[in-house]
Formats: C-alpha cells, structure tokens, sequence
C-alpha cells in the first residue's frame, strides 16, 4: 500500500475537493430523500481553505489526492461541559481507496490539530443508515450519542 500522508488543503486543490464534495452529495442522497434534486453544495469550500477557525486537509498517496476532512472550531452549547468542540466533516475519500484505513489516518490528523487548538471533544453528523461510516468513526474511538429524526410534512 502507498504511504498515506495529509496536508492543509491549498486552493489549488479546490476542483479536486468540489468533486470530492459531490461524491459525498451522491453517496449521501439514499440516506436523505430531502435533499434537492440536481448539483447541491453543502460547503464554500474555497472560504474554508483560509478560515483560521478551519482545519480542511486533504489525505495524498504520492502525488494524488485520495481523500479529505475538516475540524471547525465550534461553540458548544451552554449547558455543555466544553465551551468549544471540534467538528468533523467533509470526510471522503475515493472509492478506488476506500478500505485502507484512509479515513482513520485523516481523522487522526484532524484530531491532533484540534488538541493543539486545546479542543477536548470532537462531534460529527452521520446517516443512521450509513453503516459502513458508523463503523470506521467506531473504530476510531467516537460513539452514538444522539438520533436527529424528521418528517416530510
């Protein structure tokens, strides 16, 4: 397998992550019949490249980017233990990749930048039925904590 190293996500890589963010879209639409039909965006990832209170990365096997993720710098809520949280999204990494490992390697990354910010929790969102996720953000350490529910009215 190659070496899998991550950097901060440069502008230049911004065509690569917009595909990246579409794949995620695709990937996500059989879990949300609410989401639009057509190209949707769920970012502005050209912002969150120079957010300072955003950590976006990308995950390179020798020259070829194969996958991404950020932490944002969140206000928790006030009945929280933790005035701050890490938030985690914008995980993806390509099918051809996927099964390596990548995503534990991008969530490793993303959660030493947030300790070095002096974050002490990290959150995400995921699709109840997206098992396959659930499962690698297991692994890493995370655990179920709350069933967000909707209706079509």
């Amino acid at each position: 397998m190659n070496i899998i190293t991550t950097r901060k996500a440069k502008k230049e890589d911004l065509e690569t992550l917009l595909e990246f963010e579409q794949g995620i879209i695709e990937a996500e639409r059989p879990f949300d019949p609410l989401l639009k039909e057509g190209k949707i965006s769920y970012y502005n990832l050209e912002e969150m490249i120079f957010a300072e209170h955003v950590h976006l990365i990308v995950a390179v096997a020798e020259d070829e980017i194969v996958g991404s993720g950020y932490v944002r710098i969140e206000k928790s809520g006030s009945y929280h233990k933790n005035e701050l949280n890490g938030y985690i999204g914008f995980m993806y990494v390509k099918p051809n990749f996927r099964g390596k490992r990548i995503s534990s390697v991008i969530l490793e990354s993303l959660k030493d930048w947030a300790k070095k910010q002096g974050l002490k929790e990290l959150r995400l969102d995921v699709y109840n039925e997206n098992l396959g996720a659930i499962k690698s953000y297991e692994r890493f350490g995370f655990n179920k904590s709350l069933i967000n529910m909707k209706m079509e009215i």
